[in-house]
C-alpha cells in the first residue's frame, strides 16, 4: 500500500467549516434577562448574520469588527462578538481569528451543551486548516469526551496526529476504537486503517502494518492492497521457497499478476510439481490475460503452450491408470492433479484419504490444498473449516489466512 495523503481534503474542509459557522451562530435572545445587546452592537451584529445568510463573509466579518469597536462591551456582548467574529472568520478563510474567538467562546463558560459542541467542532476544523494540529487534536477530543460523535470530527483528530507526526498516538487511538468493538460505530473505516497503516510504517511496525493491511483488504479487497500484502509475505524472512508456487496462485487468484514472467514461472513450477494441467492453465491465463502470445517471445510462448497442451492431455491418460495402494504422498499429489483437470470432487477425495492416512512430510501444505481445492469447487464453508486447521510460520499458515480473506468476499 502507498502511504495515503493523510490531510483531509481542504475544499471538502472548507465548505462544511461554512456550515459549521453558521450553525455556530446564535439567536442575540439572551439566555438571561440580565443579559442584553445594545442597539449599537445588535444592529452591525444582526447586518453581519445576514451577510453570511448570503455568503458574504468577508463583508459579514467586516461588520463584526463594527461591533467589537464600541465601547465599554459587557462580558455578554463581547461572548457574542466571539462567536459571530469565529463564525464569518471561518466561513471567510481567516482561521487564526476564527480559532482565537472560538477559544474565548469557550472560555466564557456561556456555551451550553449543544453550543459548546458546535463551537470544539468549529475549532477543531479551523485549528486543523491553519495547521495548528496540537490545537485541532485537542478541541477534537473535547468534543469527543463532550458528547460529540460525528465522524468527520473523529476523522480529523486522526489526521491531525499524523500531520504532527504523532504516529503512535494514531496507532493508539485507532487500535482503541477497534478494541471497543463496533468499528463502524468508532469510526475505523478505510481511511482511519490507512492512516494507522501509514502511522505503523513510519514506526517501522512491519507485524503490525501487515496485520492493518490483512484488515483492510477484509474491508476493500483492492488490487493495490493484494499486491502488497502478496509482496511482504514474498519478502519476509523464513518465506519458505517450496511455496513460490502457492503464492503465484494467490496473484492469480487475485488478478495480481502483471508481467509475463509471472504466468511462466507458475507454469514452470507447476510442470515441476507435477501438475502439467495447472501448468497449461497459467499460460492460458496469460494469453486471456495479454500478456503471453505477443511480442518478440510470441513464437517462444505458442511453443511453451503446445507443450503444456500435450503434457497436460498425456497426464489426464496417466491419471486414469493410477492404480490402488498408494501412499498418503502420492494420494494429496493425484488429487492436486485431479483437481487441475477439473475433476475436483475426485481431487478432493484423494487429497482427504492422504490425509486420513497419515504420515505426509506436510500435512499443512496439505490441508492448504485441501482448502483451495473446496473453494474452487464452491463449498466454502468446508474450505474456511479446512484452512483454519493450517499451522506453520513458514508462510503456509499466512497463505491459509489470505485464502479465507479471499474466499469471505466472494
Amino acid at each position: 500500500m502507498k502511504s495515503p495523503d493523510p490531510a483531509l481534503p481542504r475544499r471538502r474542509l472548507k465548505s462544511l467549516a461554512v456550515a459549521a459557522a453558521i450553525a455556530a451562530m446564535m439567536s442575540f435572545a439572551p439566555a438571561r434577562a440580565e443579559d442584553a445587546l445594545r442597539a449599537t452592537v445588535a444592529a452591525p451584529l444582526q447586518a453581519a448574520q445576514d451577510l453570511m445568510k448570503a455568503g458574504k463573509h468577508k463583508e459579514a466579518l467586516a461588520k463584526v469588527r463594527e461591533a467589537e469597536a464600541m465601547r465599554e462591551l459587557t462580558p455578554y456582548e463581547s461572548h457574542v462578538i466571539d462567536r459571530m467574529r469565529g463564525a464569518a472568520a471561518a466561513a471567510s478563510g481567516d482561521d487564526a481569528t476564527a480559532s482565537a474567538s472560538f477559544d474565548a467562546a469557550l472560555a466564557s463558560g456561556r456555551l451550553d451543551g449543544a453550543e459548546k459542541l458546535q463551537t470544539l467542532e468549529a475549532l477543531s476544523r479551523a485549528a486543523y486548516r491553519s495547521k495548528n494540529y496540537p490545537k485541532a487534536i485537542d478541541a477534537a477530543q473535547r468534543y469527543s469526551k463532550e458528547g460529540g460523535n460525528n465522524p468527520q470530527i473523529s476523522g480529523l483528530l486522526l489526521n491531525a496526529r499524523f500531520q504532527s507526526g504523532d504516529h503512535a498516538g494514531v496507532v493508539r487511538e485507532v487500535q482503541a476504537r477497534l478494541a471497543a468493538g463496533d468499528a463502524v460505530a468508532a469510526g475505523v473505516d478505510e481511511p482511519a486503517l490507512r492512516l494507522m497503516g501509514a502511522s505503523q510504517l513510519k514506526l517501522g511496525d512491519d507485524p503490525g502494518y501487515t496485520a492493518t493491511l490483512e484488515r483492510l483488504l477484509a474491508l476493500n479487497p483492492t488490487k493495490e492492497y493484494w499486491a502488497d500484502r502478496l509482496a511482504r509475505l514474498q519478502s519476509r524472512p523464513g518465506f519458505a521457497d517450496r511455496l513460490a508456487l502457492d503464492l503465484l496462485r494467490l496473484q492469480m487468484a487475485t488478478q495480481t499478476m502483471d508481467e509475463p514472467a509471472q504466468y511462466l514461472e507458475t507454469a514452470q513450477l507447476a510442470t515441476k510439481a507435477g501438475l502439467p494441467a495447472e501448468a497449461k492453465r497459467a499460460i492460458e491465463a496469460g494469453y486471456a490475460a495479454g500478456k503471453l502470445g505477443t511480442g518478440a517471445d510470441a513464437a517462444a510462448h505458442k511453443r511453451l503452450r503446445d507443450q503444456a497442451t500435450q503434457q497436460s492431455s498425456d497426464d489426464e491418460k496417466s491419471l486414469a491408470r493410477d492404480g490402488a495402494g498408494r501412499t498418503a504422498e502420492t494420494m494429496v499429489v493425484t488429487g492436486q492433479a485431479l483437481v487441475a483437470h477439473g475433476k475436483l470432487d475426485k481431487g478432493i477425495e484423494s487429497i482427504e484419504q492422504g490425509l486420513a492416512k497419515g504420515g505426509l512430510k506436510r500435512p499443512d501444505d496439505a490441508r492448504l490444498h485441501l482448502g483451495v481445492a473446496l473453494l474452487q469447487a464452491g463449498n466454502k464453508a468446508k474450505a474456511l473449516t479446512a484452512l483454519q486447521t493450517v499451522r506453520g510460520d513458514d508462510g503456509v499458515a499466512e497463505l491459509a489466512r489470505l485464502w479465507m480473506i479471499l474466499a469471505r468476499q466472494k
